[in-house]
Order: C-alpha cells, then structure tokens, then sequence
C-alpha cells in the first residue's frame, strides 16, 4: 500500500518515525487557519498545555474580518464589529499562551508521523494539526461588490438579514442556497428581488415553487449585475443590470444586494492528504476526526450547513478536545 493511499483510508494509523518523534522542534499540536475555529481550538489546546502553534493564513481572522457588525454571536448584547471580535479571539488566544505566526501554509505531508507542515518560508513538524482554514464565499468579482462588502453587500443572510428590516434588497444566485437566503430575507425587507442570468435555476423544484409562492419575492431573469452603486454614505443604492439577451443596461435601486452563488472550502493543499467530499469539503467522523489519525478539522472547511461564528467556535471546541485526548492515548 502506498503512503498517498494509506493517508486516503478512513482513520488510517499513520506510520511513525522515531527519529523524528526524538526531535525536540516537535510540537505537539499545529493549528492551521485562524477565524473563531481556529481561535478557539487555540484557546482549548493552549490551556490543556498543549502550546499550540497556530498559522493564521492569508486572511487572519477569516471571513469576520469583512464583516462590520455581528449582532447574534453570545456575550456581545450590543453587538461587536467582525474585525474586533477577531482581535479579542486572537488576543484570548495568545493569553493562554498560544504562538501565533502570520505564515501562510503552503504544503503538508500527512503520509508520515511526526506531520509536515510546510510555511512560504520554513518546515514544521508536530505529533496533532487541527485544520482550520474556512471557506471563501464565492462573489461576482466586482471592484464595487468588494469595495462595499459590508455596507450593503453581504454573504450571508443569516448574518446581516436583520440589518435589513423595511428595505428592498437582491439576491443573486440559482441554487438552493440562493433560495433559501430569499425566504430568510423575507422576514425583514419588504421585497426581495432574485436576480439570475438564465430562465433556468438549480435549485430543486421544492426550493423554486417555495419561493414563487411568496409575495415578497420578485424575479428578475437573464440579467446579470455588473456594477453595485453607493450614495453619499458609503452604502448600497442600486445595481446595474445588463440582460443577457438584449445585451441592455438598466439601473435598479436596491438598499442591499446579497451573493448567493456558493462557498469554496479552503482545503486545496489538503487534497491527496486527507478525504475530501465531492466539493473539497473535508470529511469528518467521530466528532472531528478527518481520515488521518491524529489530523482534525473544524469550522466552515469541514460545514458546509451551517456556516456561523458560533458553530465554527464550537467545532474548535470539539476539535481541541478530541486532539487533546488523541494525544493523552498516544502518551504525549
């Protein structure tokens, strides 16, 4: 059996070297990924003296980092702007003793005990890794859509809906997703326009005959937006729509306009290494257990349901103890 095969069989014991188990640049525990995951599995394994070692990515702090105001995570009553919630995490995190380093993590090697971790600029080694790099919520990829995430575009109706109430907002998108975050939205604007390039959706037909059944709901089909207009403010005021059958633009004024268009797990360096799902998200079992011994994953890399601060922190959580008590088996 090869090592690339033996990484891939569900809860394969992964091969030890004891020269590399000797070496004393051994950590006991790498944490790959920062947001409320990787914080917390940071907080949990720091304070069951684990010193953890965690890598924040390209993007520390995650997805909340371009969020303005969160208002339904515990503990914050009049809510708390994303890009702080993640500066008290990290600064948690680090109290307890936590090493965190910028890196980025190019490269890993599952197939050997001690793990490889490979930064853009230095090789590690640890006995547990506990995965946590996210997913990346698919956008139009507009300088505008970008320029005013947060102030009016969102990707998560879940998580700015209730900013929303009485306004008239957008949804693009054809799948499931895109009808559901619909319905949500319903409960707060007073009209929900889905936007989508095609006369066909994705969506399965439950999901379509849902949303055609509610009066909120407008539909705009065979358009596509290419631009997201500001006011004075700062904030969302219209959309530019181009049809892509006449080929014409038109202006639609809009207070909000939500992407609903898919998530992209970060889980690209982990294929080949570990098992992955059909859309790149990684497969747990036994809590948060992945196909490799002594390899954890937690947050939106590995749900692809949920999605929420709360449910990330609370799966980093359960990975750092899972990771803690793999380890105590092992005699770490």
């Amino acid at each position: 059996m090869t090592a690339a095969r033996q990484a891939l069989d569900w809860a394969a014991p992964v091969p030890s070297d004891p020269s590399l188990d000797a070496m004393s640049d051994v950590r006991e525990v790498i944490i790959i990924g920062s947001g409320p995951a990787g914080y917390t599995a940071a907080i949990y394994t720091a304070r069951a003296n684990l010193q953890p070692l965690l890598f924040q990515g390209l993007q520390p702090g995650g997805q909340l980092t371009i969020t303005t105001e969160v208002e339904n995570f515990p503990g914050y009553p009049e809510g708390v702007m994303g890009p702080e919630m993640m500066e008290q995490f990290q600064a948690q995190a680090e109290r307890m003793g936590t090493e965190i380093r910028f890196d980025n993590i190019a490269e890993v090697d599952f197939s050997q005990h001690p793990f490889v971790v490979k930064s853009d600029f230095e090789e590690f080694r640890a006995n547990a890794v506990i995965i946590c790099t996210g997913a990346s919520a698919r956008l139009l990829g507009l300088d505008s859509e970008k320029k005013l995430m947060g102030h009016g575009v969102s990707a998560c109706a879940t998580c700015d809906g209730a900013f929303f109430k009485g306004k008239e907002v957008m949804v693009v998108g054809a799948g499931d997703s895109a009808m559901e975050e619909a319905q949500f939205l319903t409960r707060f604007a007073t009209k929900v326009t889905i936007v989508h390039r095609r006369e066909a959706f994705r969506a399965s037909k439950v999901m379509i005959d849902r949303a055609q059944a509610n009066p909120k709901i407008d539909w705009m089909l065979n358009k596509v937006v290419t631009e997201v207009l500001a006011n004075d403010q700062g904030k969302v005021r219209a959309v530019v729509l181009e049809d892509t059958v006449t080929g014409e633009t038109s202006e639609a004024p809009v207070d909000g306009l939500f992407v609903a268009i898919g998530h992209t797990p970060n889980s690209e360096i982990f294929k080949g290494q570990i098992e992955l799902d059909d859309t790149g998200y990684v497969k747990v079992h036994d809590g948060t257990r992945t196909s490799v011994e002594g390899v954890f994953a937690a947050g939106d890399v590995m749900d692809k349901t949920y999605r929420q601060a709360i449910t990330a922190a609370g799966t980093g959580c359960m990975a750092a103890i899972d990771c803690e008590r793999w380890l105590e088996a092992r005699g770490h």
